[in-house]
């Protein structure tokens, strides 16, 4: 969706270019500057192209970095991505120290003096939720995965404790990333009107849990503008929701009760801006930061701006894809495969991503990206030579051979993205009735990753969309696996299922590797979803700017926003 996860996720829907799949995001919490004794309030307004509209960033129509990313540091947990991709622990919130690989136990303790933005305690009841409500045990919660922790049994605390402890029924290849998304027990309990949560779920309260789960999964997400009571969304990180202007910006404000280092900027603002108009505002001062998805001309734009800005570009966790919907026209294989000849990969990478990134290529693994180590020996593997280049005239003789000229594909992405409507445009020559002969429909829309929004609804045949993630294996198990939460196409295929569990299992990098070549040649055979190319990272900076740092994953630039100030 181009998205982000805030959990063990490799992935998340990235919105507008996006999680952000998308979720597991945090940031660390670097010492600021103990020389510097300013007094005076700094403002940092960092650029960014989706709207927020969601708290709780782990449902599945949440799932995306429109949310992730505002939340970086609103809502903490036991650990964060680093900037090299990394998982580093979050020790201002906590520790977890892994004490048993037979059975995988892992004992974790909330830091003493971490408390909720309203004083409440952050504890054990706020670890259960985070276990139940992506367990899997009910469906009253809705969560965009369920990986790791459906493998949890229970959590051993009792209500009010710091401490806690998680034994795994098996082996789980990324449990370092767990517990990143922690969310206020005590207002779920509160809006669900129980008591207390563990007692629900140890009495099996059926009425209470689900009003809890109903809650949790559509209790946290707001219409444009409409910020609720403060009692409702309270922060755990540097940072707390103050005011939201619809179409416009999401402010935050320093939360006075964090028990760490308080943050260099007072206020945070995040200017909702397209990829298009974000040179132009830092230009002219009116924002200090952003790091946008490609476009053809932002490079221009941005080095035409000179040493008023700090400018780079690196590789990045994010990659562009085509996914097919199996229950609508492309439950049919035949046209699959004539739209993946008719697909043009080449000329989308050479238009619209080589000006930015002039040694991009056409990427074929959705697992591992081109400056990954791994990439080009799985690559070569995987990928059908019959799909190595265009064949409008193949794809096309498809069509006629199955009488399917004029079959009608609804194209979906989120709008407004410049690059995405041009990846359209192209598509739709390609394989438009110029082309190889379907009746492509362009329907962009700004709602396509929201709650009702197509992509989730499954009115769509064709979504173009990015996943924005990090080197974690288990978080694709969502996207290809049957009834995975990501998996907005409904694909299925049992042995894709089976292999994925014993990835999720292994730690062992060769024998991931070998996992994921089995998974994708899969994948390439069914054509579930086609690889597009990876996203260059872009950064660009006030040079007054202090603190900002480039993150390669799902996080982004705010990962570390407790930083940011203004020389």
């Amino acid at each position: 969706m181009g998205s982000t996860r805030k959990r063990a996720s490799a992935w998340a829907v990235l919105a507008g270019a996006s999680l952000v799949l998308a979720a597991c995001t945090g940031g660390g919490t670097d010492p600021v500057d103990p020389d510097d004794t300013s007094t005076e309030p700094v403002t940092f307004t960092y650029a960014y192209e989706q709207e927020w509209q969601a708290y709780n960033t782990t449902t599945v129509a949440t799932n995306a970095s429109q949310n992730a990313i505002p939340m970086n540091r609103v809502t903490l947990g036991f650990w964060y991505f680093a900037p090299d991709g990394s998982v580093a622990p979050e020790e201002v919130f906590g520790s977890y120290e892994k004490v048993s690989d037979d059975p995988l136990t892992i004992d974790y303790a909330f830091a003493d003096d971490a408390v909720w933005s309203d004083g409440e305690p952050i504890d054990c009841d706020d670890a259960w939720l985070t276990w139940y409500s992506q367990s899997g045990q009910t469906d009253t919660f809705k969560p965009v995965s369920t990986d790791g922790y459906e493998d949890i049994k229970t959590v051993e605390c009792a209500d009010g404790e710091k401490e806690f402890s998680v034994t795994y029924d098996k082996p789980y290849a990324d449990w370092v990333a767990q517990f990143g998304a922690i969310l206020p027990a005590h207002v779920v309990e509160k809006e669900a009107g129980i008591d207390d949560l563990i007692t629900a779920i140890n009495e099996d309260d059926t009425k209470g849990l689900e009003a809890a789960g109903d809650f949790w999964t559509k209790g946290w997400v707001f219409k444009p503008g409409e910020l609720p009571d403060p009692s409702l969304v309270p922060a755990s990180g540097e940072y707390l929701l103050d005011t939201w202007e619809s179409g416009n910006s999401l402010t935050l404000k320093a939360n006075e009760n964090f028990y760490g280092e308080a943050p260099v900027a007072d206020t945070v603002v995040i200017r909702f801006i397209a990829a298009t108009s974000q040179a132009q505002a830092l230009e002219n001062g009116e924002i200090q930061a952003m790091d946008p998805q490609p476009n053809p001309d932002l490079k221009k734009q941005l080095e035409a701006l000179g040493d008023q800005i700090v400018f780079a570009s690196d590789d990045q966790f994010t990659f562009e894809h085509y996914d097919f919907n199996f229950d609508g026209a492309f439950g049919d294989k035949a046209l699959r495969e004539a739209f993946a000849l008719c697909l043009p990969r080449q000329t989308i990478v050479d238009n619209l991503i080589k000006p930015d990134n002039p040694e991009a290529i056409v990427l074929d693994s959705r697992y591992y990206l081109p400056f990954q180590p791994q990439y080009e020996e799985v690559a070569a593997a995987i990928t059908p030579e019959e799909y190595a280049s265009q064949d409008i005239a193949q794809a096309k003789q498809i069509l006629e051979d199955n009488n399917a000229l004029g079959t009608e594909l609804r194209l979906g992405y989120i709008v407004p993205n410049d690059r995405r409507v041009s990846e359209a445009a192209l598509i739709i020559d390609a394989c438009g009735p110029k082309g190889a002969g379907f009746d492509v429909k362009d329907e962009g829309d700004k709602t396509f990753f929201n709650a009702g929004g197509a992509l989730v609804t499954g009115a769509f045949d064709i979504a173009l969309f990015a996943w924005a993630g990090s080197p974690l294996v288990t978080g694709s198990s969502e996207i290809y696996t049957t009834d995975g939460g990501s998996n907005y196409g409904n694909y299925s295929n049992k042995e894709v299922d089976d292999l994925t569990e014993q990835l999720n299992q292994t730690s062992d990098l060769a024998v991931q590797q070998d996992l994921i070549t089995q998974i994708e040649t899969i994948l390439w055979e069914d054509l579930a979803t086609i690889p597009a190319f990876a996203f260059p990272g872009i950064v660009a900076y006030d040079a007054a700017a202090e603190g900002v740092e480039y993150n390669a994953t799902q996080s982004g630039l705010a990962w570390n926003m407790q930083n940011w100030n203004i020389s």
